[in-house]
C-alpha cells in the first residue's frame, strides 16, 4: 500500500494575495546563500515588499552581497509562530537581482524607515547613515518558487461562548437537590 505524503503547505496552503500581505508585514527573513566552497552562509536580514517583489538591503562588504554577486544558490525562509497552531511561513527559492535604478532605491529606503523606524527613532540616522558608508545596495529576490503554510488557516481559537438551551434542559446537580 502506498503511503501518501502530506505537507504543510499541501493542507493550509498561504498563496496568492494572502502570501503577499503575509511578507509585507513580516519583519524578518531567513537568507541562506552558498558561499564560493560550497559551504552555506546564513543570517536574518530586515527586507521590503513593494508591488509583491520582495528587496533586501545587504551592505558591500557582507558575505551575501559577495553571494549575490556570484549568482550563487540562495533560499530564504520567512517565518513566524511558536506553538503549533500559530506556526505559518513562506520557504523562497531564488535569485538575487541588484537594483540599479536609483528612483527605486530612494523609495526602498523610504520603505525600510517607514516599517522598522519611526520619525524621532533613536537608531535611524546610524542605520541609513553606515548604509551609505558601507556602501548598502538593495537586491530584489526574484523567486523561482514560493511555498507557503499557515496553520492558522485550520485551527480553531478557544473562546468563550454562551448559549441559550430549550427551557427543559437543566444542570442535574441542581435537579439532585
Amino acid at each position: 500500500m502506498a503511503v501518501t505524503k502530506i505537507t504543510a503547505s499541501m493542507l493550509m496552503p498561504l498563496r496568492g494575495d494572502k502570501r503577499w500581505a503575509y511578507l509585507t508585514r513580516a519583519k524578518t527573513i531567513r537568507v541562506a546563500t552558498a558561499n564560493e566552497d560550497g559551504s552555506i552562509y546564513l543570517s536574518p536580514l530586515w527586507f521590503v515588499v513593494r508591488d509583491q517583489r520582495i528587496f533586501i538591503p545587504v551592505d558591500a562588504a557582507s558575505q551575501h552581497g559577495a553571494n549575490f554577486e556570484a549568482e550563487r544558490a540562495l533560499s530564504a525562509l520567512v517565518d513566524m509562530g511558536d506553538e503549533y497552531a500559530t506556526v505559518s511561513g513562506v520557504r523562497i527559492i531564488g535569485s538575487p537581482s541588484l537594483v540599479q535604478d536609483a528612483e527605486l532605491f530612494g523609495a526602498l529606503e523610504s520603505m525600510m524607515f517607514d516599517k522598522y523606524f519611526h520619525v524621532g527613532h533613536p537608531f535611524a540616522d546610524a542605520y541609513f547613515e553606515f548604509g551609505a558608508w558601507a556602501g548598502r545596495r538593495y537586491f530584489e529576490l526574484v523567486p523561482d518558487k514560493l511555498i507557503g503554510w499557515d496553520m492558522r488557516e485550520t485551527t480553531m481559537p478557544q473562546v468563550q461562548e454562551a448559549r441559550v438551551l430549550p427551557g427543559h434542559v437543566t444542570d442535574r446537580r441542581l435537579d439532585d437537590k
